[in-house]
């Protein structure tokens, strides 16, 4: 199984995304296509690994697509960027999944445009995996489709319900629709179609779910467009890194504060591993006819390898397939009511 992997994507890149594929090198029965700067690949994998395997191998790209690029600079401009590269490789069966740490919307338009989406799919969905009191839940779209149309919150509740089967283990994980209220009539004239379109699918799908529910466990799956869900989640990247602030700095203030972090370390440390991204090493863009796994900008060498196990899960569980399988399903299900209805 080849994984090609974007080195120059990300704000810690090429450092960090080489040590992570160094050490996914190491421990995963994976092989790796490195893609960027040959010489600057090289050099930093001189500086991680004495010995470097045939598992790695590097193929070069004279670009890199920044940060604050626009999306679309990656086809007009930059077909020779690392990322669009990478991409191509999935796209000519040379690797089965690509991974980037870079700019988040070239790698939705590489992948959209040289993958395509999946049959029955219209757009993709990025989901997130979150702690929750419970475990875990998915959370999709957070970024990939802003403005989304009632039948693509269905189809992202399709995906996220076969993801949800995958990466809980939940043979029928609950499905909610983001919203302003619990009752099914709480939302915009989008999320109120969504709702009924949701109501009437197969899916165990359990309503309406408010913003402070996303992390109780109530969902499994939390469905939404885009646009909330990007803002959503950034927000609760900066309460918790603003609430660990105010934590240390109220400790290192007093004696009995450093005697109880001292007593709490423990907890305090297993509590940091439930909600550190580099846990989950990125989230998949779901919808595409491929495997991308799109990490996180600040991604660390754990986060990177953390990603490539992802991908790995991906492509042996034949996600892409599942969702196939569970359009047709679906379809063949709302025939059939619509076909009752009509009868009776």
């Amino acid at each position: 199984m080849k994984i090609a992997v974007d080195a120059m994507g990300g704000d810690r890149a090429p450092a960090q995304v080489v040590g992570g594929v160094c050490l996914a090198a190491r421990d995963l029965d994976v092989e790796i296509i490195l893609v960027g700067d040959e010489p600057e690949i090289r050099r930093h994998l001189r500086e991680t690994m004495a010995d470097v395997p045939s598992s790695i191998s590097i193929r070069h790209a004279s670009q890199q697509v920044e940060m604050h690029d626009p999306p679309s600079s990656v086809v007009r401009r930059k077909r020779d960027s690392s990322i669009w590269i990478a991409t191509e490789l999935v796209r000519n069966k040379e690797a089965a999944a690509v991974i980037s740490a870079g700019n988040t919307g070239a790698t939705m338009v590489s992948a959209f445009f040289l993958l395509g989406v999946l049959k029955g799919i219209d757009r993709p969905a990025i989901a997130v995996t979150l702690p929750t009191l419970r475990g875990q839940a998915i959370m999709l779209d957070v970024g990939a489709t802003v403005d989304s149309l009632p039948h693509q919150l269905y189809q992202f509740a399709i995906m996220g319900n076969e993801y949800a089967k995958q990466v809980l283990g939940d043979a029928k994980p609950k499905i909610g629709l983001l919203s302003i209220g619990e009752e099914d009539e709480k939302g915009n004239e989008t999320t109120r179609e969504a709702f009924s379109l949701l109501k009437n699918s197969s899916l165990n799908f359990i309503g309406n779910v408010e913003g402070r529910d996303v992390y109780t466990g109530m969902a499994d799956v939390i469905v939404c467009d885009g646009f909330i869900g990007n803002v959503g989640l950034k927000i609760s990247e900066g309460v918790v890194e603003i609430m660990t602030k105010m934590l240390i700095n109220d400790i290192s203030h007093s004696r009995i504060g450093k005697l109880g972090y001292a007593l709490l370390r423990p907890s305090l440390h297993r509590f940091k591993k439930r909600i550190d991204y580099a846990e989950f090493g990125g989230a998949p863009l779901l919808g595409v006819n491929g495997t991308c796994v799109i990490c996180h900008g600040r991604s660390s060498a754990k986060a990177v390898y953390s990603a490539v196990r992802l991908a790995r899960q991906l492509i042996d569980q034949k996600i892409n397939e599942s969702i196939q399988d569970d359009v047709v399903h679906e379809a063949a299900f709302v025939s059939a009511n619509d076909s009752t209805r009509a009868s009776g």
